[in-house]
């Protein structure tokens, strides 16, 4: 060995470690290559199109008479408005500072030290428990989108430094400050402001701007939607008030005392469901300008009253919700539009029960009746109300009626207007439900979009779902000679414009009968009794409906000049207690009735007199020309119909039923007589009168206090004249006063009076009554 000499190193050892060498030297280069890329980037000039302002709102919904209803979107869906740095509250300033990025003014884009308070808590917890994003860093994300990953995260660093080089402070907070959502939608502080407090942000309270500083970090929590976590989030917010010396602790005391909305939220956001359902059936490209919708916005906030009175006053027997649409029969136009009683509820508020699709019940037999009137048929005509199973595709069919009772020979207009089951599905045998279902597509009923099969018969006593809002254009169809017309939301800019071409549902004639026979007190006496709330100062055509188990309640009214619909439930589908369209709907109905008729006229219902038709004197039992011994009444009958074959059910012998009928009154003898009530007695029928007895005066009652309802013009501030019992003689006469009144309905007059009712058997009743 030679002293002094170095040991040889192993070629493959020298190989080996040059090549480490030149690659560490390599990667140096490559990331100090990118770190002066990324240096220079962020030196060069910002895009010119960034920092311009936010869209402005897109659209101003509002009513018909210009009150404004809702400022609706741009058309990325937001709702923003724009203000500049020097007009936004100092206070507001102050909060989202102290909330969002306390060391703003001292960094330059990124605060190192919270990055690494952030690093340090989220290692030890091992999860993502805190961040660091200044306000810089958060305006980068609004402006420029950047994914939450850790290259976008680097990202998003390198964007906050450069628009740190470019733009002042001031600049920065305006930007961020007019950008950030702050829930419901909102861009920017002034149009958080304005929706949450009915204000701008110029002039705030500093429980005020605690709560916009606290919806940066989150949005979902908006005073509106969740109030509580809104409230929580404030008073943090003001706790860093006063730990960074902006606030003293009294003064942000006395703002947690604020309300965490003290502006009134239907001042705000009005016809919530109306305008929400506008803006999601209009594509976005079509927003634009201001739109005057059809809604009268007084009578939708009372409207919007009533339900909520309604479901305050049936919250005990199972009523949560309640919902009611208005339509002007002339111009189909949307009056009011009340959805559920509280849009703003945390479960169920924004479902809407004006187009969400229910089982309508007894509300889809007029469209039956209308179409056995076409078809020959009259309100005369004898239906059977009897024990009869029907063969169908999914077995034998045999239908109850409500009152659990059979009331055997029943005309057409006892039968539609006491809403009795088993004569309706009758029809629907005899005339075909596909001839139903065709007829009720005609009418608008686009929900009911299944084959006819699937509902079968069941489908006159609605098993299948419509909306309230076809069932108010359906009935508005009849008030409009049988034509169906969409319902109208906006109005046109230049005037009334079109009402539109119409879909034919049944003849003017048969429309204006079902319309007489649904507004005829007296028919639907033997169904819902003599006291309803049906009974209005207008000519009113009412029809009811409660599906299964009382899950749904409906109740329509159409007057000459409006259509009512309203419905009273639990969107869960759970049943009530018993509500039926006497209790439920009913009273609502009658309420909301009387609030459109300070805003539409009600007007007269088309007469069938104007389409030809004549009354004609019948038998009560048969519906077939009334003879000497029968009882007699007055119906409406058209040229090409008549009613000239004599009644045979009445002779010297007595009442003789046709052979469909005589087994069943002597069931019900023999049932009666063992104490099992089914039905009405033989000699019931006969009268066909509900009320045993002598004839008497049911309205108005002796003793009655009457008075003009508010806002009702005084010619339509009537009250109907109706009588029961006796013999059931036709032609009974009325007089106020002496003076003969020459229809059931007598226009109100002040001071006190004597009514007296003469029938045509010479029996006579007379009640005094006040009108205030």
């Amino acid at each position: 060995m030679t002293v002094g000499r170095r040991p040889k190193r192993p070629v493959g050892a020298l190989g080996a470690t040059r090549p480490r060498v030149r690659g560490g030297k390599a990667v140096g280069v490559f990331f100090a290559l990118v770190l002066a890329g990324a240096y220079a980037w962020t030196w060069l000039p910002l895009p010119p199109d960034l920092l311009a302002p936010a869209a402005t709102p897109a659209l101003t919904l509002t009513d018909r008479h210009g009150a404004i209803l809702r400022t609706t979107r741009a058309e990325d869906g937001s709702r923003a408005r724009w203000l500049v740095l020097g007009e936004i509250d100092p206070d507001l300033l102050a909060a989202f500072v102290a909330a969002e990025d306390r060391r703003f003014y001292d960094h330059h884009g990124v605060d190192w030290l919270a990055a690494a308070r952030a690093l340090r808590d989220n290692v030890a917890s091992m999860r993502v428990v805190s961040g660091a994003s200044t306000i810089t860093m958060q305006l980068a994300r609004l402006l420029h989108p950047i994914s939450r990953t850790f290259p976008g995260k680097v990202s998003q660093t390198l964007w906050a430094i450069r628009l740190e080089r470019h733009l002042s402070k001031q600049q920065i907070l305006e930007q961020y400050l007019d950008r950030i959502p702050l829930g419901q939608a909102t861009l920017g502080v002034e149009s958080a402001a304005r929706l949450y407090f009915g204000r701008s942000a110029q002039d705030l309270s500093l429980g005020q701007a605690a709560l916009l500083a606290g919806l940066a970090r989150l949005p979902t929590s908006d005073p509106l939607s969740a109030p509580y976590r809104a409230g929580l989030r404030r008073a943090e917010v003001l706790g860093a008030l006063v730990e960074r010396g902006y606030a003293d602790s009294s003064t942000a005391g006395r703002a947690a005392l604020e309300p965490v909305v003290a502006y009134d939220g239907a001042s705000r956001f009005l016809a919530p469901h109306f305008t929400s359902q506008l803006l999601a059936r209009t594509p976005t490209e079509s927003l634009g300008g201001t739109w005057r919708t059809t809604i009268d916005l007084s009578l939708q906030t009372a409207v919007e009253s009533e339900v909520r009175h309604t479901v305050d006053r049936l919250s005990d027997r199972g009523a949560r919700q309640a919902a009611a649409v208005v339509l002007d029969n002339l111009t189909g136009d949307v009056l009011a539009w009340v959805g559920s009683p509280d849009f703003w509820a945390d479960s169920s508020g924004q479902v809407d029960m004006v187009v969400s699709p229910r089982q309508p019940g007894s509300t889809l037999k007029p469209f039956l009746y209308g179409m056995a009137f076409d078809r020959g048929y009259t309100a005369a005509s004898v239906l059977p109300d009897l024990p009869i199973t029907y063969s169908t595709v999914i077995g034998p069919y045999r239908p109850n009626n409500y009152d659990q009772r059979f009331h055997g020979p029943v005309r057409a207009r006892e039968a539609l207007a006491s809403s009795f089951n088993i004569p309706a599905v009758e029809l629907a045998e005899r005339l075909g439900y596909q001839n139903l279902l065709r007829t009720l597509h005609r009418a608008g009923f686009a929900s009911l979009d299944r084959a006819a099969e699937v509902y079968g018969l069941g489908l006159a006593l609605g098993n299948g779902e419509v909306t309230l809002l076809e069932l108010a254009d359906a009935y508005r169809a009849l008030a409009s000679e049988g034509e169906w017309r969409a319902a109208r939301t906006r109005l046109p800019l230049d005037g009334p414009g079109s009402i539109g071409e119409g879909v034919k549902v049944m003849s003017p004639r048969s429309a204006a009968l079902v319309l007489d026979v649904l507004a005829d007190p007296v028919a639907r006496i033997p169904g819902f009794g003599l006291d309803t709330p049906f009974d209005l100062p207008f000519p009113f055509a009412v029809k009811t409906g409660t599906s299964r188990h009382y899950t749904d309640n409906w109740a329509v009214g159409v007057a000459g000049g409006f259509t009512v619909a309203v419905w009273v439930g639990d969107f869960s589908g759970r049943p009530m207690d018993a509500v039926s369209g006497i209790s439920g709907a009913g009273p609502l109905l009658h309420r909301v009735a009387l609030l459109t008729a300070k805003v539409v006229p009600p007007r007269g219902l088309p007469s069938p007199a104007l389409y030809g038709g004549a009354l004609v004197r019948i038998c009560r039992v048969s519906g077939l020309a009334a003879g000497d011994r029968c009882p007699g009444m007055e119906e409406w009958v058209f040229p090409d119909q008549g009613v000239s074959t004599p009644c045979d059910w009445h002779t010297a012998g007595g009442l003789h039923l046709p052979a469909e009928y005589a087994e069943w009154a002597r069931q019900v003898r023999v049932d009666e007589g063992v104490g099992i009530e089914v039905g009405v007695t033989p000699a019931l029928v006969e009268e066909r009168s509900p009320a045993l007895g002598p004839f008497r005066i049911v309205s108005p009652e002796n003793g009655d206090r009457l008075g003009v309802p508010p806002g009702v013009d005084s010619a339509y501030a009537s009250i109907a004249l109706q009588g029961a019992g006796g013999n059931g003689e036709s032609g009974t006469s009325w007089y106020v006063d002496g003076r003969k009144v020459r229809s059931d309905r007598w226009v109100l007059v002040p001071g006190r009076h004597r009514i007296l009712a003469v029938t045509g058997a010479g029996e006579r009743d007379s009640v005094q009554v006040t009108v205030e």
